[in-house]
């Protein structure tokens, strides 16, 4: 559980001291007040990212330095700090000097928000971020990995734009993308194939039809990464990139048989974003032992009331759930504790 967040000059936030109750609570403001601030600030505290934007440097509050995010969870206190020299990593008082420990360290989270719509209409990018964020918190390894790929990459795409690049360099990068990828690729796939059960046990209950939702992964050049990188070497020299690889990776999403993105409407499409994001919480439940924290940003103003009842329903009781709403019109009698969002400030109402 949450128990506590503090926050200096992140994003809106000049100072905040917020004490959670020991369970799911619900805050509620107008749009551009801050309620997506605080689930943000808590994805990275728990999990050293934000679901908005890649640099961390833009969670700063305007004309400021840095920023500060402090908070108990799961009994410990853990602290972000990021100014001119890096993040800076404490736990329980004592800096932690690797990202990797300090993730191993923490707790499990789902974040879901709108822009879940991507997942079944956007590009593959989005995707693999959803596949990457899921496969940290069940291999430790998995981030290690994912890195030096990255690293790799970015300096054999270097290469590869050069006039007359270096070939003996490009091949040792080529070594490192198909020692890292191809962890990278059976990993992936072995998560979309456990994800498959969960997502349609969660698409069933939320949508109340039986429809058929279908996981594909598509690893480009998953099985044989050496020889589909040398079949695509004449065709990076004239791109000057990389074509083939984790990076290019996808999942085919369609239901009962027909691709989602091009066939289901728009209720089924959203319908199918949410069973994924349900579907991961399971699995990382079942696989962790413990129920994940949900961090639930705004969607119920586009869900129905039965789509609506549904989800909560679906959601694990002893799971703690952090949702932000602009309307308290849907809660019921029993709903969790109320805070109120807005100039800067949360108060409990």
């Amino acid at each position: 559980m949450i128990r506590a967040l503090h926050l200096v000059n992140f994003r809106c936030f000049e100072a905040l001291n917020l004490d959670l109750p020991g369970g799911s609570a619900v805050f509620v403001g107008e749009n551009a007040q801050g309620k997506t601030s605080l689930l943000e600030a808590i994805c990275v505290l728990v999990r050293l990212q934000s679901p908005r934007t890649h640099r961390m440097g833009h969670l700063r509050r305007f004309g400021t330095e840095g920023f500060g995010v402090a908070g108990e969870c799961w009994g410990e206190v853990r602290r972000v700090t990021r100014g001119a020299d890096g993040l800076e990593l404490r736990v329980e008082g004592e800096v932690v000097e690797s990202q990797g420990n300090y993730l191993n360290s923490g707790g499990l989270l789902v974040w879901m928000g709108n822009e879940d719509l991507e997942l079944v209409r956007g590009p593959g990018e989005v995707r693999r971020r959803f596949l990457d964020f899921a496969a940290v918190q069940l291999e430790p390894t998995y981030r290690r990995h994912l890195a030096r790929y990255k690293r790799a990459l970015k300096a054999r795409n270097l290469l590869l734009k050069e006039r007359f690049p270096d070939e003996e360099q490009i091949a040792a990068y080529t070594t490192l993308l198909i020692e890292h990828g191809g962890i990278l690729q059976r990993i992936r796939a072995a998560l979309v194939e456990k994800l498959a059960g969960p997502v349609n046990e969660a698409h069933s209950a939320v949508s109340g039809r039986r429809e058929e939702v279908g996981l594909v992964y598509r690893g480009a050049g998953a099985g044989d990464l050496a020889a589909t990188y040398a079949e695509a070497a004449e065709r990076e020299r004239r791109q000057g990139k990389t074509v083939v690889g984790p990076h290019r990776d996808d999942v085919l999403l369609s239901l009962n048989g027909s691709a989602a993105a091009d066939f289901g409407s728009e209720g089924q499409q959203r319908t199918m974003a949410l069973a994924l994001k349900l579907g991961q919480g399971q699995l990382l439940e079942r696989e962790r032992g413990s129920a994940p924290v949900y961090l639930i940003d705004d969607i119920f103003g586009e869900l129905d009331t039965r789509r609506r009842n549904a989800l909560m329903e679906f959601l694990p009781a002893e799971s703690q759930q952090l949702i932000t709403t602009t309307s308290i019109a849907w809660m019921d009698r029993e709903s969790p504790p109320l805070f109120r969002v807005g100039g800067g400030m949360v108060s409990a109402e």
